[in-house]
């Protein structure tokens, strides 16, 4: 006789299996991460590149291009890129302009994010926006054959994966042998008066800043909560070794408010 896990205790054991970020919801405890972290970025889709710029004064182009041209650097000559959590495509964009032979696919839950991103492949060049497809993929269950694509990027999205594990093997299955895995994501500095003054600015500033620029009250919250939640640096690279990679390196930026990941299948 089959019987059926009452629908509580089954939640309360689902998020005991859970851990660090994956715990953290965007709006309640009640609906799956995913379909919450999808609806957040629905919602604050017009405001993100704003925000963005905003709340990193700018820096987060040099954090971007800091990652990215040393993941180039280790996979050689990528021509098959794939960008998870792609936004609104401003890496895949830089990718493009990186990587002049390769071909691009950003993915993200966001459909609202992926409609600022195609607006914008008309404001480019055919041999540019040629280049370039995106598409609504979820990162956990990646509808593209094993060993697909030589490069795959993550920036500022392993923190809303549903679950990190199943996302790092979701993308050590798709990169080819040799492939290599950047990770870009804000990160809580080590330094005492460096995390003192991070913590006035992500609990209080830009929690803010967001409810009056985006109408989310509660988006702007969830960052600070699901970056402090995360695993970071060694705890970050010791999950990339469970899930396969090897050669694994990290290195942050600006008083360690953000870190780079580069790991090779």
């Amino acid at each position: 006789m089959d019987i059926k896990m009452p629908t509580k205790i089954r939640k309360k054991q689902e998020a005991a299996e859970k851990s660090g970020a994956e715990k953290v919801n965007p709006y309640n405890s009640e609906s799956k991460k995913g379909k919450q972290v999808e609806k957040m970025f629905d919602s604050i889709a017009p405001a993100y590149d704003l925000m963005n710029t905003a709340m990193t004064f700018g820096l987060h182009r040099s954090w971007r291009d800091r990652a990215l041209n040393a993941a180039i650097e280790r996979a050689k000559t990528p021509l098959t890129v794939l960008d998870i959590a792609t936004g609104t495509g401003d890496v895949a964009f830089r990718l493009a302009d990186l990587c002049q032979k390769a071909r691009i696919i950003g993915i993200d839950l966001s459909r609202g994010m992926l409609e600022i991103a195609k607006s914008r492949l008309f404001d480019l060049p055919y041999s540019i926006a040629g280049r370039i497809n995106f598409e609504v993929g979820d990162s956990l269950a990646m509808t593209f054959g094993n060993g697909h694509f030589d490069l795959a990027t993550v920036a500022y999205g392993v923190r809303n994966f549903e679950n990190l594990r199943q996302g790092m093997a979701e993308i050590y299955r798709v990169l080819s042998p040799g492939g290599t895995l950047c990770i870009l994501e804000l990160s809580v500095p080590t330094n005492k008066v460096a995390k003192w003054g991070y913590n006035i600015y992500s609990r209080y500033i830009i929690p803010a800043i967001g409810r009056m620029v985006s109408g989310d009250k509660r988006a702007y919250s969830y960052l600070p909560e699901s970056i402090a939640a995360a695993p970071q640096r060694d705890d970050m690279g010791k999950i990339l070794r469970e899930c396969g990679f090897k050669d694994i390196v990290w290195k942050s930026l600006t008083f360690g408010t953000v870190t780079y990941y580069l790991a090779t299948k």
